[in-house]
C-alpha cells in the first residue's frame, strides 16, 4: 500500500475565508489526509436538536476539491455544555466519588446510558449526511480513548451496571463470593445489589472485585465504541479507525481494535520522555531532543498487532508539546527519523499534529506546521523531503519477524491491582525486554497472548503473563520454537487467585516457587557473570536445568528443551545476555546496535535510525545526527 502524510486541522477554529488557502497549502506540501471534526459537536449542535451542518459541508468540500481526503471525526469525546444540564448523570465521578466536570473533554461515563442515546443520536446524523460523500475516506471514533484517566468510573451508572454484568457473569451470589474469596474479612454478599464500587474502603479492596471491575469497564468502553461502529457500517464503508495512545494500558485495545478497521496512535516522543517513562537524569539529557530511541517503535508493533496489520499515526509531534512536565524542541532531522520509523514498521499514513498553532485555549503553546502567525515552523521543510522520499521509495511493507514479545491487557490490570511492590509496572516490565531485542538488532513483533498464528516465531516472550492460555504455543503440541517465560508468569487464575503452588505451573518444566520477593530501588541481586537483578525476585527450586544464577548461586534461568522461566527482573545487561543466550540457542544472529542506534527489517529496506545528537557509523553506511539511513533488504 502507498504510505502517505496528513495533518489534523479544525476549520471551527478559524474564518471560512482561510479554509481554502490552508487546503491549497496542505495539498502543495505533499499532505494527502485531513483529520477535522473530532472536537466539534457544540458547532455541529449548539442547542438540543439543533444541527449546524452547512460549515462541515463547506469544509468538506473544500478540502476534498484541492485534493485532500478527510478523515470525519464523530465529536463523542467533547459533549456540549447543554447536554450537561439535560443529563447531569452523564458525568464519570473520579475514585473519590467528584464528579469529572465540564470544561475541558472526555467528560462523560461510558456507562450512561442517557449519554449513550445521545451518541448514537449525533452519529448517525452524521453517518446519514456523510456516509457516501466522496472526499471522505475514513471515519474516527471519539479521541483517545483512557486519556486523563478516563477509562474507570465511580458513578452511580457505573455501579448499577457493574452489578448487572456481574449478574450476567456469575449467576449467583454464591458463585462470586466463591470466585471472590469473599470469605476472607468476612466480606461475603447476599445479593448482588450490595456490591458496590472498589473505592473508598479502609484499606486496599477486593483484588478479585478490582480485576472484575476492570474488565468491566474495558467492556463498556468497547460497547461505546461499538455502538458507534455498528451505526456507521450501516451508512458508509470507509475505513474506520481510533486513535489510540502511548502508555495507556486501562482497557483491552485488543477488544476494541476488532470492531475497527485501522488501529492508529497519538506519538510524542519527546513529550512521553518528559511525561510517560522511567529513565535516568543521563538517559532523559541525551534523547531531551529526541526521545527514547524504542518508544514510538513499541508503540507502532503493538498498534499494528491490534489493527491486525493495519496501522497509522494518527497524531505524530511536529515541534514543541504543551503538556508534558518539560518540552524542549526536536532535533533538525527528528519529524523525518520519526516519520520513517513509522513507515518502517509499517504505518499507511503519518498525520502530523496540528496544522496552525492555536491562540486561545489548552493547547496555545503546542506547535504546529505552521504558527499562530501563518508563518512555516521548521518541521515543513522536513515534511516536504519526506513527501519527496515517498514519491521516489517504492512502498514498503513489513515482513514477519523471528521474535515475538506478548503483551496482554488483562496482565496489566492484574501486576497494577496487586504490585506486590511499589515500582512493579507491567508495561515498563515488557518494555525492558523490547529493549533489549532492539539493542540486539532485531526486529520484533508485538502479540496478543491470544493470537492464533504464535507458532510462527522462533522465539516468543512472555513476561508478566498473569495466566498462560491453554493454546498458547508449546513443545509438547508440537511447538519448535523458543518460549521464554517469567517474570511473573501463570502466577494467578482467572479468578485472581494464587495458583498453589506458586507458580509457575508451567507443563514438563520441573520448577516451582517457594516464594518471591520484590526489591526496592536502591537494592538487586548480582548475577554469576554480570547483571543484576532488580525490582522481582522469585526463589525457585526443582529439577529443571539451570543456565543462569546469581552470584551466590540461586537459580535465575531455569529450561527445559527450549522452554525457559526467567525468575527476576534483570537490568539491561542481564537482559541483554537472556537475548544472546536464547537468540543463539535459535540460531537467530543478534548485532549489537550502537548507543542511540536501532533498526528495522522490512520486505525491500533495511531502515537504521540513529537517534544520537552525533553521526554514527554502521555496516559501512555514515548516518548523520538523528538520521535515517537504507539499504537493500537481504533476498529471501
Amino acid at each position: 500500500m502507498k504510505r502517505s502524510l496528513g495533518v489534523c486541522y479544525y476549520p471551527e477554529h478559524w474564518p471560512q475565508s482561510v479554509w481554502e488557502y490552508d487546503a491549497r497549502r496542505m495539498a502543495s506540501a505533499g499532505l494527502k489526509w485531513v483529520r477535522i471534526g473530532e472536537f466539534a459537536w457544540s458547532r455541529l449542535e449548539p442547542s438540543e436538536g439543533c444541527n449546524e451542518f452547512d460549515w462541515l459541508d463547506t469544509a468538506i468540500d473544500v478540502l476534498g476539491q484541492n485534493g485532500l481526503s478527510v478523515i470525519l471525526g464523530t465529536p463523542t469525546a467533547t459533549p456540549p455544555r447543554w447536554m450537561i444540564d439535560k443529563h447531569p448523570d452523564m458525568l464519570a465521578q473520579d475514585r473519590s466519588g467528584r464528579p469529572r466536570k465540564f470544561g475541558s473533554r472526555r467528560h462523560y461515563c461510558f456507562s450512561s446510558q442517557s449519554y449513550l442515546q445521545e451518541c448514537r443520536k449525533i452519529v448517525t446524523k452524521l453517518a446519514r449526511r456523510y456516509g457516501k460523500n466522496k472526499w471522505i475516506h475514513a471515519w474516527q471514533i471519539d479521541n483517545e480513548y483512557g486519556c486523563h484517566d478516563t477509562t474507570l468510573s465511580y458513578s452511580d451508572a457505573a455501579k448499577q451496571a457493574f452489578r448487572d454484568w456481574l449478574g450476567q457473569k456469575y449467576q449467583s451470589i454464591s458463585a462470586l463470593n466463591d470466585a471472590w474469596g469473599n470469605s476472607f474479612w468476612s466480606m461475603t454478599y447476599d445479593n448482588f445489589g450490595q456490591v458496590d464500587l472498589p473505592n473508598l474502603t479502609v484499606t486496599e479492596p477486593n483484588p478479585a472485585h478490582v480485576m472484575d471491575f476492570r474488565r468491566f469497564s474495558s467492556e463498556q468502553l468497547s460497547r461505546f465504541n461499538r455502538v458507534q461502529t455498528d451505526i456507521l457500517r450501516q451508512y458508509t464503508s470507509a475505513d474506520l479507525l481510533h486513535n489510540y495512545m502511548g502508555r495507556e494500558v486501562g482497557f483491552d485495545h485488543y477488544d476494541v481494535g476488532q470492531d475497527l478497521d485501522i488501529a492508529s496512535w497519538d506519538s510524542y516522543p519527546i513529550g512521553f520522555l518528559s511525561d510517560r517513562l522511567e529513565a535516568s537524569p543521563e538517559h532523559r539529557l541525551a534523547y531531551v531532543n529526541q526521545g527514547d530511541p524504542d518508544m514510538q517503535a513499541f508503540h507502532h508493533d503493538l498498534y499494528r498487532s491490534v489493527g491486525r496489520g493495519r496501522w497509522w499515526v494518527m497524531e505524530q509531534q511536529p515541534g514543541p508539546v504543551n503538556w508534558a512536565p518539560f518540552n524542549p524542541a526536536p532535533l533538525p532531522g527528528m519529524v523525518r527519523l520519526w516519520s520513517w520509523e513509522a513507515f518502517a514498521h509499517g504505518a499507511e499514513a503519518v498525520c502530523y499534529f496540528r496544522w496552525r498553532q492555536l491562540p486561545h485555549g489548552q493547547e496555545q503553546m503546542h506547535a504546529g506546521l505552521l504558527r499562530a502567525d501563518d508563518q512555516p515552523t521548521e518541521a515543513m521543510s522536513e515534511i516536504a523531503q519526506i513527501a519527496e522520499e515517498l514519491s521516489l521509495f517504492p512502498d514498503v511493507d513489513t515482513v514477519t519477524s523471528d521474535v515475538a514479545l506478548v503483551f496482554d491487557y488483562e496482565s496489566a490490570w492484574a501486576w497494577n491491582t496487586q504490585p506486590q511492590g511499589q515500582d512493579f509496572d507491567y508495561f515498563r516490565l515488557c518494555f525492558c525486554f523490547y529493549r533489549a531485542l532492539r539493542r540486539a538488532g532485531l526486529s520484533v513483533d508485538i502479540v496478543s497472548a491470544s493470537d492464533n498464528a504464535l507458532d510462527q516465531y522462533a522465539v516468543i516472550f512472555a513476561p508478566g503473563l498473569m495466566t498462560i492460555p491453554s493454546q498458547f504455543p508449546r513443545a509438547e503440541n508440537g511447538f519448535a520454537g523458543t518460549v521464554v517465560f517469567g517474570p511473573r508468569t501463570n502466577l494467578k487464575d482467572e479468578k485472581f487467585h494464587t495458583k498453589v503452588p506458586l507458580g509457575p505451573a508451567i507443563p514438563k518444566l520441573d520448577i516451582i516457587t517457594k516464594f518471591v520477593e520484590s526489591l526496592p530501588p536502591n537494592a538487586s541481586i548480582d548475577l554469576n557473570g554480570g547483571g543484576q537483578v532488580l525490582h522481582w525476585f522469585e526463589a525457585l527450586e526443582g529439577g529443571a536445568d539451570v543456565s543462569l544464577r546469581t552470584i551466590d548461586g540461586r537459580p535465575v534461568i531455569a529450561s527445559h528443551d527450549q522452554t525457559h522461566y526467567l525468575a527476576g527482573w534483570l537490568n539491561s545487561e542481564g537482559l541483554d545476555r537472556v537475548v544472546e543466550l536464547v537468540c543463539k540457542q535459535s540460531n537467530i544472529q543478534i548485532q549489537k546496535m550502537p548507543e542511540g542506534v536501532r533498526r528495522r527489517e522490512t520486505n525491500q529496506a533495511i531502515f537504521t535510525f540513529n537517534y544520537t545528537n552525533a553521526p554514527v557509523s554502521l555496516d559501512g553506511q555514515s548516518i548523520p545526527a538523528a538520521g535515517v539511513a537504507w539499504k537493500k533488504a537481504k533476498a529471501n
